[in-house]
């Protein structure tokens, strides 16, 4: 199928276009179709994709505005390849498991806009229409926190909003420098990431751009002390905005680390290492605990996200094929399970209105299914051998552990950690007497809320047991990026931190 990444992109628009003139009666029907149409073209695109080849495939590439060097330029390699599937799964269980009544067709028009950013994200290859598909994820956000939250909707929608565009305005400063140094080097201008790929810039011109786009990046994952509004967005947003926020959001920070500061910056990204692993272990141990403080079971899950996002965020800068390899696989662990958790705290909440652990207890013999889904995804979450969650950490701490045993025994701790709080919510709410008598009458999943969720357990397990078929593309992606990075990098300590693999298979063009 030709231009099936400009399909992918802009079908959910067109959609979402059209959705204005169905009937609100079956606007959730209609979503529904629109986002398993596009999750179906999204495992169309797996299929057809080369797996011995970990260049960028499926490239359309289209001058815009050639006088300036922008185009409309996308493509799809091992490292975007299951971010883009994993967005239009969520998307699609989000909706099915979907509980809101009110303006519910406005909810899946801006759905469907939401998941046309998302995925114009992670195919953009130049660095204009990555940035605008970047901002333009903000506003179908801002108006699903502002309009469906809670009471202090308005505050969470203006801080997310803040946090994340004024980040974002200083990368892009960092982007139009870049241009710039790319048309005095060359007498033209491309704003084309695979051409700025072959730019060898001074370290010190490195460590600047490192930092502006760092900046966008971090605000965006959120990294310590930038995490300070996902707290209140996941608090206040209604719980396919959590789920989305969770699962594609945050990992377009991480992502935009993989794909812009590591091979466009290595030096840079060498030297950052210490710094960025520092900053994550501080980031992984203090959400931790202040998880562990939690009553509401929400902000729980929502702490424990910036936890894990820590870990990614370590395999990133390990400057190796089983850490970076390890990050890509654990952004699409956390998406699955950060995603089915929030989704699970929108069941109970449903029933009861309040997310307060305090009010629950002994669900486990009310509720008996979700007891046990809430149960499995909990133990994925904790990195739970046979489970997704211990193949990523596993390979992050592998990785990481050749870089600084120190660091990665500290990094460890996020293991017992997370046990101790994930367990004390489930013991808290699931174990011991029904003592609240709202709790006694409480209606266990029903088939729209078992539909939405089995297809995450399974996932939870298949890839806990059997990673290969999306851990091999990722992996032969990422040997490619770290052979081209250790070509690349100018100063020898640099060539000695970035691992080569003697295995890397054929990189194929990046143009």
């Amino acid at each position: 199928m030709e231009n099936i990444l400009s399909i992918l992109v802009f079908f959910p628009a067109i959609a979402g276009l059209l959705g204005f003139v169905v009937d609100k009666d079956s606007a959730r029907a209609y979503g529904i179709t629109v986002a398993a149409i596009e999750f179906l073209l999204s495992i169309w695109l797996w299929f057809s994709f080369d797996t011995a080849n970990a260049g960028m495939q499926f490239v359309e590439l289209i001058p815009l505005i050639p006088d300036f060097g922008i185009s409309y330029y996308l493509g799809v390699d091992g490292i975007s390849l299951f971010i883009i599937i994993m967005a239009t799964l969520m998307t699609l269980i989000g909706m099915m498991s979907m509980s809101i009544t009110e303006n519910i067709k406005n909810m899946i028009i801006t759905l469907l806009f939401l998941e046309m950013t998302m995925v114009g994200v992670f195919v953009a290859l130049d660095a204009i229409i990555f940035y605008l598909f970047w901002e333009l994820s903000l506003v179908p956000m801002l108006y699903i926190i502002g309009a469906w939250g809670g009471p202090l909707r308005v505050y969470a929608a203006v801080k997310f909003f803040l946090y994340t565009f004024m980040g974002s305005l200083i990368m892009l400063v960092g982007m139009l420098f870049v241009a710039y140094v790319y048309h005095n080097l060359t007498g033209v201008w491309s704003f084309a990431i695979t051409d700025w790929y072959a730019l060898v810039l001074p370290v010190n011109y490195q460590l600047w751009l490192f930092a502006a786009f760092f900046l966008g990046f971090a605000i965006k994952v959120p990294m310590f002390p930038f995490h300070t509004w996902l707290p209140y967005a996941h608090g206040q947003a209604p719980t396919i905005g959590s789920v989305i926020l969770a699962a594609v959001l945050l990992k377009m920070g991480t992502y935009g680390f993989v794909r812009f500061s590591l091979p466009m910056f290595p030096d840079a990204s060498v030297l950052a290492i210490t710094p960025i692993a520092a900053i994550s272990i501080v980031m992984i141990i203090y959400t931790a605990m202040v998880a562990y403080a939690q009553k509401d079971m929400k902000q729980v899950i929502a702490y424990s996200s910036v936890s894990h996002m820590g870990i990614i965020m370590i395999g990133i800068f390990a400057m190796n094929a089983e850490g970076i390899s390890g990050s890509v696989f654990q952004m699409l662990s956390h998406g699955i399970v950060s995603g089915a958790l929030f989704m699970l705290v929108g069941v109970i909440y449903d029933r009861r209105h309040t997310k307060l652990m305090s009010e629950f207890g002994g669900l486990a013999s009310v509720m008996p299914k979700y007891a046990v889904i809430f149960g499995i995804m909990l133990m994925s979450s904790v990195g739970l051998p046979l489970t997704i969650g211990f193949v990523g950490e596993f390979l992050v701490l592998i990785g990481f552990y050749e870089v600084s045993p120190v660091m990665t025994v500290l990094a460890g701790t996020s293991i017992i950690i997370g046990a101790i709080y994930m367990l004390s919510v489930y013991k808290q709410s699931f174990f011991g007497p029904v003592t609240n008598e709202a709790n006694k009458s409480l209606k266990d999943l029903d088939r729209k809320e078992t539909w939405s969720l089995v297809p995450l357990v399974l996932i939870v397990v298949w890839l806990g047991v059997y990673p290969k078929p999306v851990l091999a593309p990722i992996d032969n992606s990422v040997k490619a990026m770290l052979s081209f990075m250790n070509e690349k990098a100018i100063t020898q300590e640099a060539k000695d931190m970035i691992k080569v693999s003697k295995t890397t298979l054929n990189r194929g063009e990046v143009k």
